[in-house]
């Protein structure tokens, strides 16, 4: 008797393989990068920030403590009465401000922001978003380098006439040191400022001699500096000229225009928080109200001034400046 076949033995396919973690054979994606403005990211901006601001509080008070220490020796508190910060103008001399000087002081707000924002611009930005060439023919450079050019053309149209017009009304005495006791004043007044015993303001009538000193420098000695290295730095100036090259290098040119520009922020800053911490309302209506009355007259117009200026930094981009810029020249975008 033979045997039943026996029943066939089921295969059992093998079971498919667990794939192993991917994330463990591949490196971890890289960290995505903070965005930069200018050199830095956001965050180290504001550590910068916030540490110029505790070195700039301690050197204040050091300041402040050694001021007050020098005017307790001796000699110096006779030094303060007979020099009070300021000296008596010639009789000629005219209180107020004129509504050309007004105008001038706006337009020199709106082109200094200007030029400031579109200088930094010209010296940090690698890969300027359109450039400019003119009809005549030329170098081609960038559209911010041909704002900047603009600006200072039309800066110092305004500061010309201004100076025409401050010599021509004898107002040029506001400005211009007429005694050497303007210097000794001038050192008083620093002093006075330094233990925040600040001189009484005047200004409609006269400057303390540290403002007039200041302000003698700002439009006689660093409006042309910056001019003429500005100048020299252009395509205005020519390429040829060899001997004129070597004796005036664009090296520099270089060395000082930059330190200029610095200097004019560290005045602006300096200005407008003095303008506030002595007055705000009567400072503000001597330059855009044209009145020695407390109102609120100038601050309005200030920040009508101010809002213009916000516009044309916002206006300062290629989609606006590209329609102009082509009245002149060529634009293209490489």
């Amino acid at each position: 008797m033979s045997e039943a076949p026996s029943a066939p033995t089921a295969v059992v396919p093998p079971a498919p393989a667990v794939p192993q973690a991917v994330a463990a054979d591949k490196p971890a994606k890289a960290a995505a990068k903070a965005r930069l403005y200018g050199s830095r990211s956001l965050g180290q901006w504001i550590r910068l920030v916030v540490l110029l601001a505790v070195g700039a509080m301690a050197a204040a008070g050091i300041l402040l403590l050694a001021a007050r220490g020098v005017t307790t020796l001796p000699g110096v508190p006779e030094f303060l009465k007979r020099y009070p910060g300021a000296y008596d103008l010639p009789d000629s001399a005219e209180p107020g401000f004129p509504w050309w000087a007004q105008w001038a002081h706006f337009l020199n707000i709106f082109l200094m922001v200007l030029i400031i924002r579109s200088g930094y611009q010209v010296r940090t930005q690698q890969k300027p978003p359109a450039f400019w060439t003119p009809k005549r023919g030329g170098k081609k450079i960038s559209i911010n380098l041909w704002l900047h050019q603009l600006l200072d053309i039309l800066w110092l149209t305004n500061g010309l006439l201004f100076v025409v017009l401050l010599f021509a009304s004898g107002r040029w005495v506001r400005l211009v040191p007429t005694s050497w006791e303007a210097f000794l004043n001038a050192l008083s007044s620093l002093l006075q400022y330094m233990t925040l015993d600040w001189p009484v303001e005047s200004g409609w009538v006269n400057y303390n001699s540290l403002q007039q000193l200041m302000y003698f420098i700002v439009v006689f000695i660093a409006a042309p500096l910056a001019a003429i290295t500005g100048v020299r730095m252009s395509e205005f100036w020519p390429k040829n000229a060899r001997t004129l090259n070597k004796a005036y290098p664009l090296e520099v040119a270089r060395a000082v225009h930059f330190p200029t520009m610095l200097f004019f922020v560290l005045f602006i800053v300096v200005h407008v928080f003095l303008v506030f911490a002595t007055g705000a309302l009567r400072n503000l209506n001597h330059m855009f109200g044209g009145t020695d009355e407390v109102n609120w007259v100038g601050f309005w117009l200030f920040a009508a001034a101010i809002a213009l200026t916000a516009a044309g930094w916002y206006a300062a981009r290629p989609l606006v400046l590209a329609p102009i810029a082509k009245l002149s020249g060529q634009v293209s975008s490489r």
